[in-house]
């Protein structure tokens, strides 16, 4: 279980790595919408996460096929051409990748690259909870209060009305937006987001401005700090198993 501090450490490089405009629920005073993307509820399309494991298929070079995991560093190591780096890629966007590698030693090779298996699907709940850490997302139906109550439920100085769910979006920049727990725990809906793969949920104290007092407390401690979003979360998977 990851102590509080890398959680805030994490939650605070996620909320960093967007320049982008925002949009969705008002924000509270003081909160700058502008760190974060506009919130899309369409699926990206899947990116490749360490500990993945791929089909390539070279079909000019049949015998440079097999099954490849992806290392922690987010590489994967392939015959002949070594570690080529495929993390936060579409499967195409990763087909290409590894095609121009094989360029090198092969004639116009052409590449497919499929996911046949999943690595780690955890989500991070930090804030105001009581056992803050990585947890197993169970299904695609878990939203953000069953990811609260697996993290043992609000603490009393929960800001419950205005907790904060972090995604990567389509585009890769990272998303926010808010739900009212409050109303989902009295049953008046709230909480109709099912959370996805690598979701950060953040329950504030006072605010959803505590966001950037995270931003501002922890970015000094945060090296390096232009990752990747997923690799955020992925020091973290890998630290932790």
């Amino acid at each position: 279980m990851a102590c509080r501090p890398r959680l805030l450490a994490g939650l605070a490089l996620a909320a960093l790595l967007v320049p982008a405009c925002a949009s969705g629920p008002e924000p509270a005073r003081g909160f700058e919408p502008a760190r974060f993307a506009a919130w899309d509820d369409s699926a990206p399309s899947y990116r490749l996460f360490p500990g993945d494991q791929i089909e390539v298929t070279v079909y000019t070079a049949p015998e440079l096929s097999g099954t490849v995991t992806i290392a922690p560093d987010g590489r994967a190591h392939l015959p002949m051409v070594g570690a080529v780096m495929i993390s936060q890629q579409s499967e195409p966007e990763a087909a290409r990748a590894i095609a121009q590698r094989y360029a090198a030693v092969l004639r116009d090779p052409i590449v497919e690259v499929r996911a046949s298996d999943f690595g780690s699907q955890q989500i991070l709940v930090g804030g105001e909870v009581n056992q803050p850490g990585l947890y197993a997302l169970p299904d695609g139906r878990t939203g953000a209060l069953e990811a609260v109550m697996l993290a043992g439920g609000f603490q009393p100085t929960a800001k419950r009305r205005e907790v904060v769910i972090l995604r990567r979006g389509p585009d890769g920049r990272t998303m926010m937006r808010t739900v009212d727990l409050n109303a989902a725990l009295s049953g008046n809906g709230g909480d109709a987001i099912p959370l996805a793969r690598h979701d950060i949920v953040f329950v504030p104290r006072s605010a959803i401005a505590e966001v950037n007092l995270f931003v501002e407390q922890y970015v000094s401690n945060i090296v390096p700090f232009n990752q990747a979003f997923g690799y955020a979360l992925a020091n973290e998977v890998f630290d932790d198993n």
